[in-house]
């Protein structure tokens, strides 16, 4: 097994050293890794670390937890793992250890896993608060109740239990949702890589393929640069781009078709999400390019809203604006941009946001609202744009040559100092672009 190196082994150290420092000296931190899962009878769906566990440990094995106990003479980072199993290894691979956990991955102390109920109470003794997120880990949960009631029943002869416990992602979501230059690295490779998968999806769609061949191309090219898929890739065409979280891949792709693509490639725990339309036998129909350029519009324009300062919601107010604008041109929507946005009769063809933080999660953590007022962005953060149209089959009212055409364009983007910075540009996302791609091809 090979650990981390010397580089990521500092990155993780400092990040316990900021998480450490944020909580005091009186705090203490319990954090579980994720556990294996049955995907059938008995065969496991692939192992995939939790988010927040790598990225203080960078641990990668089921079944641990860690324990940050500031300023705790015997060491500040304990880790708690699976012991070596040689009969066990031969079926499942190696393991770290007891000792791997120290020599390895940076573990000041490290503990067999069954000896945590053991070895808690003299690392959360007197602590005044716990740092741990109820009600997440039902087994653990208990454990850690149990022994705050065995420390407070003796704790006039010893140490007291903490007074209190705070939920852990309280600041441990902040400082991943700020990302460090080597993060930033990361994402950028994890882009780049997903944006090489999505152009050579472009160029291999045709009429006659299937939408999950089209799919393999993407995957394939992921796996070749040590990556696999950050979430279940959407590869729709025609009426299926129209459902949002389409993941069947099932169809075959028809001439005059528009495939959708939204796939992202994940990097040593760093997932990229990018969205892509295109027309699969190379040239856009009037009505598919006039709803497309409605999107794209709307995409720039929220894009430039990336910027310090401004606040979260700003990206989507600029993209729902110019969609609306474009809907009512198009003759999707009766009256005026004002009264459409007003009512909210946009959300019949635009009923998603317009983007989300982007990291170890494609989902990512970090709060939206500040005391009730949304945050403002600040350097180091990643987001999505991804506005879209989706028009159903059979939609009322609207001309049938818009019917079943849906459309999405979504890139990542990192907030600078400097102004937004497109991690996603590698993949073409103009109509003529797209065009001479597949020309090519």
């Amino acid at each position: 097994m090979t650990g981390p190196t010397r580089f990521e082994l500092d990155e993780y150290a400092a990040r316990r050293a900021r998480l450490m420092q944020a909580m005091g000296p009186d705090g203490v931190a319990v954090l579980p890794a994720a556990r294996e899962a049955i995907r059938n009878r008995d065969v496991h769906y692939r192992f995939r670390q939790d988010s927040d566990f790598r990225y203080l440990t960078g641990f990668p094995e089921p079944d641990a937890i860690a324990v940050l106990a500031p300023g705790r003479p015997e060491g500040e980072y304990v880790l708690f793992v699976r012991p070596r199993d040689p009969a066990r290894e031969v079926w499942d691979g190696r393991r770290a250890g007891v000792d791997g956990a120290r020599a390895q991955y940076g573990a000041d102390q490290a503990f067999a896993v069954a000896d945590f109920d053991k070895e808690l109470p003299r690392l959360i003794g007197d602590r005044a608060r716990l740092h741990y997120t109820l009600g997440e880990h039902a087994g653990l949960d208990s454990r850690i109740a149990a022994c705050m009631r065995e420390i407070r029943e003796v704790s006039r002869r010893g140490p007291a239990a903490p007074a209190e416990v705070v939920a852990l992602e309280t600041t441990l979501h902040e400082m991943r949702l700020h990302k460090t230059a080597p993060e930033v690295e990361i994402v950028r490779e994890a882009c780049a890589v997903t944006a090489q998968a999505h152009v050579r999806a472009m160029k291999f769609a045709r009429p006659g393929r299937w939408e999950y061949e089209v799919a393999a191309e993407i995957h394939h090219e992921f796996e070749l640069h040590g990556m696999e898929p950050g979430y279940g890739s959407i590869v729709g065409g025609g009426e299926n781009a129209c459902i949002l979280h389409y993941v069947e891949n099932s169809a075959r792709l028809k001439d005059g078709d528009l495939l959708l693509i939204d796939a992202g490639g994940e990097l040593k725990g760093y997932t990229s999400d990018i969205t892509r339309c295109f027309p699969v036998n190379g040239r856009f129909s009037g009505p598919q390019k006039a709803v497309y350029e409605a999107v794209l519009a709307a995409q720039l324009a929220a894009i430039q809203e990336l910027r310090v300062g401004n606040p979260c919601d700003s990206a989507h107010k600029a993209a729902t604006r110019k969609l609306t604008e474009g809907m009512v041109e198009l003759g999707l929507l009766a009256g005026t941009a004002d009264e459409r946005i007003k009512d909210e009769g946009f959300r019949r063809f635009f009923m998603h946001g317009t983007g989300h933080w982007l990291g170890m999660d494609v989902h990512d953590v970090g709060r939206y609202k500040l005391g009730g007022q949304h945050r403002p962005f600040a350097a180091g953060m990643v987001m999505t744009v991804e506005p879209g149209l989706y028009i159903a089959p059979g939609s009322e009212g609207v001309d049938p040559r818009f019917w079943g055409i849906g459309v999405r364009i979504e890139d990542d983007v990192l907030i600078t100092e400097h102004g937004p910075e497109v991690l996603t540009g590698g993949v073409p996302k103009a109509v003529d672009e797209i065009e001479a791609l597949m020309r090519d091809a």
